[in-house]
């Protein structure tokens, strides 16, 4: 009923369908469709159509008053919501490989721009975060993924994967090819590991996990220790040296590069503001563009 009021209100000001129709934007039917079903809903005529074009018939002149303290408070009352205090808790979602002490900072900041607000961590593999927010288990998801999985989704930035061997000095411990070498890499449904696999079809190459290791920690000492190769995002290497790793330079055909992703639900109200400035704190941490 509250569209129907505003053409109401939109026509007594412009005084011509065809204007309402263009400052809407409608059709002209569908102003005058608008205009008869609040005529219906109040039970009398608000335009006297004898006159060409058509103007307000006597008991408009009040319909109209009333429609406009109708509109005014409902302004009113919007205005107030989204005026509001974020607060409560938002269930978020972080993926393995996002979720580290990197995000540590972001979520200070976040708590003390927004001290009503609790939030609960939840990490894991993207695939089973996405469907916990898809059941309502969870507010928001920041996921890594190389598909766009939902309409209701941003991308925060790449996160380009780089593959690790062990550095020169511990080299000769292991074979650096990738057609050959084995892998350590953490187990499915791991984001990056799926990346990689698709990839190395592509090349005609198969896969050979020869460790899998869910601790990031415990993956690189093994490939310091020459036991094969693993994946790492490239932004800690670029951060500092790590002692005894360094990146492979022959892959770069393989391109591995997932997209950062912040998913949310419809129903987040009040939340919204505290997800768009968690969005676009891991966006500026991630950097823009390929580097």
């Amino acid at each position: 009923m509250l569209s129907e009021m505003r053409t109401f209100v939109l026509f007594a000001e412009e005084g011509s369908i065809q204007r309402v129709a263009e400052r809407l934007p409608l059709t002209q039917p569908a102003v005058t469709r608008q205009i008869q079903r609040l005529e219906q809903l109040l039970g009398f005529e608000l335009l006297d159509r004898r006159l060409k074009p058509p103007t307000l018939a006597p008991l408009a002149i009040e319909a109209l008053a009333r429609c406009r303290k109708v509109l005014a408070a409902y302004d009113e009352f919007t205005q107030m919501a989204r005026q509001r205090e974020p607060e409560g808790m938002l269930r978020l979602g972080v993926a393995h490989g996002i979720a580290g002490s990197a995000l540590a900072p972001i979520i200070r900041d976040l708590r003390r721009r927004f001290p009503n607000v609790m939030l609960r961590l939840i990490t894991g593999w993207s695939q089973p975060l996405s469907e916990q927010l898809a059941r309502g288990n969870l507010d928001a998801a920041v996921l890594l993924s190389a598909e766009v999985v939902s309409d209701r989704l941003s991308i925060l930035g790449k996160e380009y994967l780089s593959i690790i061997t062990a550095s020169a000095e511990t080299a000769g411990k292991a074979d650096g090819s990738i057609a050959e070498a084995g892998w350590i890499l953490s187990p499915e449904p791991c984001d990056a590991r799926r990346l990689l696999a698709s990839a190395m079809v592509r090349r005609g190459q198969a896969l050979q996990v020869i460790a899998e290791v869910q601790d990031s920690g415990l993956q690189l000492a093994l490939v310091r220790e020459g036991l094969g190769l693993s994946l790492l995002p490239r932004r800690f290497l670029e951060r500092a040296a790590i002692p005894g790793i360094a990146a492979l330079e022959d892959a770069d055909d393989l391109r591995l590069v997932l997209d950062v992703q912040m998913q949310r639900s419809p129903h987040l109200r009040l939340l919204d503001p505290v997800v768009d400035i968690l969005a676009q704190a891991i966006g500026a941490q991630l950097g823009d563009g390929e580097r």
